[in-house]
Formats: structure tokens, C-alpha cells, sequence
């Protein structure tokens, strides 16, 4: 028979109740330290960027830019592929790297990123430039803020998005043979839309692996590797906005 009387019977759920709150608030906290931290790697990465090809594209026709890619060279083709080469040396080594290697890594990625995206400030008006940037801060910020907050699973979403950057990219080879307009056009737009989908896909993912991960010694190298997806979502959108409404410089 129960006795209603001893307070030990009510207090346990008091105590459990009190302490899933706090397990459920120390989580919150480290979810949020962990997406900050994300964040924070990628605006910096985007940062960097920008910094190194303002100033390799310093001087316009006579800039160091100008030098290298309208000189023609093996350094040209260098600075153009080894982006591209980091990710995949990232993407199939991770597990195999320390956190500090990708940390070097990636900051070296947004440096070379730098190098090879300079570019634009030779063949665009700075006008376009900022608009571009400003309008891809917006539309990321919103749908970063979507892929966060949705209860809806993007992920069948975002295999669909994937399968069209691969077409993408075959357009995109196929039309530097054809040089066509309206296919340079379509594809941008394309662009704009597949990576905006992506940009939420990728937020969505990337809190998604904090459950996977936390409390582990993986958080590190997962920040910076969802650092690298999201950068690469940003940039992306900004070049086919840009391409889509900026004014050339003469």
C-alpha cells in the first residue's frame, strides 16, 4: 500500500524531471556553440576570400591578376584547379586528417579561392559586385534560417539537388564549346535556384550531425567540413547572380 505521506515518492520525479531540463538546456547550448562555431569558419572563409581578390585584382589591367590569367602559363590553370583539388583531398581524407590539418586546409582553400575568383573585379563593375554579394547574403541568411527551423526532411530534397549540380556542371562544359547566351542564362539561373535549395539542405545537415556527432572528438573536423559545404553553397550562388545581373566594367 502506498504511503502518500513520505515526500521520497514525490521528490524522484521532481529530481528526474529537473534533470532531463538540464540535460535538455546543456544541449541547446552546445548545439548553438557548435553551429556559432560553423558559422563563424565559413564568414571568415568568405571573408578571406574577398580580401585576396580585391587585392591580387589591386591595380586592374596591370594587377597581378591580370598578369596571370591573361598571360596564359601553367600558374593560371594551378591557381584554378587546386581549389578544387583541396575539397576532394578533404572530402575522401577526412577521416583520415586531424582537425588542425583541415583547419589548414580549408584556410588555405579560401586563400587559393581567393587567387582564382579575382577575376571578377577585371571583368565586372564593383556596382555589380557589391549588389550581387549583398543579395546572396540575404537570400543564404533566409534560407540558411529555413533549413534550421524546418521540421520538414530535406534529404531526399537534397540528393535530387546534388544529381542537378552534376548536370549542371556537364552544361556548363557543353556550353564552353557552344558558347551560347541563352544557355549561359539558363544555366545561371539554374545555378541560383540548385544552390539555394542546397544552402538550406546543407543547414539542415549540417545540425542534423551535431545529434550524431556531440560529445565526441569528431565535432572539429565536422565544423569545418560543414564550414567548407556552406562556403561553397555562398559562393557558388553569388557567381551565378552575378552572372545572371551584373554590368561589365567597360
Amino acid at each position: 500500500m502506498a504511503n502518500w505521506s513520505d515526500p521520497r515518492q514525490s521528490a524522484a520525479p521532481f529530481r528526474a524531471g529537473r534533470a532531463d531540463a538540464a540535460n535538455a538546456e546543456a544541449y541547446d547550448a552546445g548545439l548553438r556553440s557548435y553551429m556559432l562555431s560553423v558559422y563563424n569558419y565559413m564568414t571568415s572563409g568568405i571573408l578571406l576570400t574577398g580580401i585576396v581578390a580585391l587585392a591580387f585584382a589591386w591595380g586592374g589591367a596591370s594587377s597581378p591578376a591580370a598578369a596571370v590569367f591573361t598571360g596564359g602559363g601553367i600558374l593560371k590553370y594551378i591557381i584554378m584547379f587546386s581549389p578544387l583539388a583541396i575539397v576532394f583531398a578533404m572530402s575522401f581524407g577526412q577521416n583520415k586528417m586531424s582537425t588542425a590539418t583541415l583547419q589548414g586546409l580549408f584556410w588555405g582553400f579560401a586563400v587559393l579561392m581567393g587567387l582564382s575568383l579575382s577575376t571578377i573585379f577585371l571583368v565586372y563593375s564593383g556596382t555589380s559586385i557589391a549588389g550581387a554579394f549583398f543579395s546572396t547574403a540575404a537570400g543564404f541568411a533566409a534560407l540558411s534560417l529555413y533549413g534550421y527551423t524546418t521540421k520538414r526532411d530535406l534529404s531526399a530534397f537534397g540528393t535530387f539537388l546534388i544529381i542537378g549540380v552534376v548536370g549542371l556542371f556537364v552544361a556548363m562544359i557543353v556550353n564552353m564549346f557552344l558558347q551560347s547566351g541563352v544557355l549561359g542564362l539558363a544555366i545561371s539561373a539554374l545555378g541560383v535556384l540548385i544552390f539555394a535549395g542546397l544552402t538550406a539542405y546543407d543547414t539542415q545537415r549540417t545540425k542534423s550531425l551535431y545529434y550524431q556527432v556531440a560529445g565526441t572528438d569528431m565535432v572539429g573536423k565536422v565544423v569545418v567540413m560543414s564550414a567548407l559545404a556552406l562556403y561553397l553553397d555562398f559562393i557558388n550562388m553569388f557567381l551565378f547572380i552575378l552572372r545572371l545581373f551584373g554590368s561589365s566594367r567597360n
